[in-house]
């Protein structure tokens, strides 16, 4: 059987992450995330995956973004408890199951809610109480947490027979990693495969840079921001400047959906840093996520991660994370309060593309209200609430009741924690000239093209585009 690669997920869309590599005696999978969006791609997430989880040898977690491991807790839940019966080893580096752990107890936590006020609704309405049963527990989670490994960068380590792995940094989020795969054939030839997994942007807050591989036999590149570049990140921060201050002119309400890991760290860094050159006023700025606070306090646990910036900001007297006027919200009931405040407020919640979590309460709240900004800091899926806010919907639905849309919706790109064309091109180049076979991951189609014909010009190299599903054999 030859060497292949199949794309369970992140083939044509940017959610759902999980690719399984093949050799004919080892089977191992890269990512098993949640798929989100519209209707047609959450169902997959309860839809049985292309292969059988008890024949797993081992599975490698690129990071803790609930699209690259959001279904872990279900893989490895029993198969006579509805689960896919994984037994194996999940590998991550150290910081990456520590998110992990975060963010999966929260999704299932979310789960469980979004289960029960379903229930209610049904039940209100005189039909069968039964909803869908959660895809996983809390002990679920656990079990996941259990059984991952940590592995450090630049290490490499057996997970299965003939497949070796090291992970380096991707400088996506706290622990992200892209990961160099060598495995052998079934003919004991040796192929190397570089996972980019989500490439981070050069000189971002916080965190170091992408590191790049010098060769590699086949690269599976992501391609979420593969048709553009962002704009630079002075200019955001200035944009971003101008709509806070106007707010606060007009004591508004700002409210910010933020993904709780990675964007709403880098957030917290560039309101500090506007405040300490007097370009902000002092509004408060409530971080009204638990996840996100979690995750604050574990970046600030890892300094050893930190770029040299925030070194300088730490040695200057400064924190990188903290700031007068920042406020963390915990409890359901803080978070309600938010909602009763009668002057100008910034919230930043999770999720980030407004499919669930705090920010759709506070979106029901502040939608129809003409003085209320909604300032859009990251990429919105396809068939999310965020891409309707985006788009420029006038009306839209939470928690099925019709919401009109009279906030202004401000977007701004240049917070991406996603490399733009440019960057991709660059972190594909110093493999380039060995003329590797490509494939494009983790992006929507016209992004995969726009990304593909830009290769194919600088490099000559063709790159192949799987779709879901998809199984691409490597010889």
């Amino acid at each position: 059987m030859p060497l292949s690669l199949t794309f369970c997920g992140a083939a044509g869309e940017v959610t759902g992450s999980a690719t399984l590599l093949d050799t004919g005696s080892a089977r191992v999978l890269v990512d098993f995330g949640m798929h989100q969006g519209g209707a047609i791609y959450t169902a997959r997430n309860r839809k049985a995956p292309p292969f059988d989880a008890e024949r797993l040898n081992s599975v490698v977690l690129t990071h803790a973004h609930i699209d690259h491991c959001g279904r872990l807790p279900l893989l490895v839940r029993p198969k006579n408890d509805g689960g896919l019966g994984f037994r194996g080893e999940i590998w991550a580096t150290p910081a990456t199951i520590e998110l992990a752990e975060i963010l999966l107890r929260d999704a299932a936590f979310l789960q469980q809610m979004d289960y029960e006020r379903v229930t209610r609704q049904r039940r209100r309405r005189g039909r069968d109480a039964a909803a869908l049963r959660p895809l996983y527990s809390i002990e679920d989670v656990e079990h996941a947490i259990s059984t991952m490994r940590p592995l450090p960068y630049e290490r490499d380590q057996e997970i299965a027979q003939g497949v070796s792995i090291r992970f380096v940094d991707a400088g996506h989020i706290l622990g992200s990693a892209s990961v160099m795969v060598r495995a052998k054939t079934a003919k004991n030839h040796e192929r190397s495969i570089a996972f980019s997994a989500d490439v981070g942007v050069k000189g971002s807050p916080l965190l170091r840079d992408p590191v790049k591989f010098s060769a590699a036999d086949v690269v599976i590149l992501e391609s979420t921001y593969g048709d553009r570049d962002h704009r630079p990140l002075a200019h955001t921060i200035d944009e971003f400047a101008d709509v806070i201050l106007a707010a606060e002119k007009q004591s508004a309400r700002v409210l910010i959906p933020a993904f709780a890991v990675g964007r709403t760290q880098n957030l917290i860094y560039h309101f500090g840093r506007l405040r300490e050159a007097s370009r902000l006023g002092n509004t408060p700025v409530y971080i009204d996520s638990p996840m996100a606070t979690e995750a604050t306090e574990l970046y600030r646990r890892h300094p050893e991660m930190l770029d040299d910036t925030s070194r300088r900001v730490t040695a200057e007297g400064h924190a990188p994370l903290n700031f007068a006027g920042l406020r963390f919200t915990r409890s359901p009931q803080e978070s309600r309060a938010l909602n009763d405040l009668d002057c100008c407020a910034i919230i930043i919640a999770a999720s980030g593309m407004c499919t669930g979590g705090r920010i759709i309460h506070h979106l029901r709240h502040g939608l129809w209200k003409p003085e209320t900004h909604v300032v859009i800091v990251g990429f919105q899926a396809q068939g999310t609430l965020g891409r309707e806010l985006v788009e420029g919907a006038k009306r839209v639905t939470i928690m099925n009741e019709p919401i009109a849309v009279k906030a202004k919706i401000h977007t701004l790109g240049g917070f991406s924690a996603h490399a733009g064309q440019s960057e991709l091109i660059e972190w594909l180049r110093p493999m380039a000239g060995a003329r590797p076979r490509v494939i494009l991951n983790h992006g929507e189609d016209p992004a995969r093209a726009a990304c593909a014909r830009t290769i194919q010009s600088i490099f000559g190299i063709e790159c192949a585009r799987p779709m879901y599903q998809q199984r691409i054999d490597l010889g």
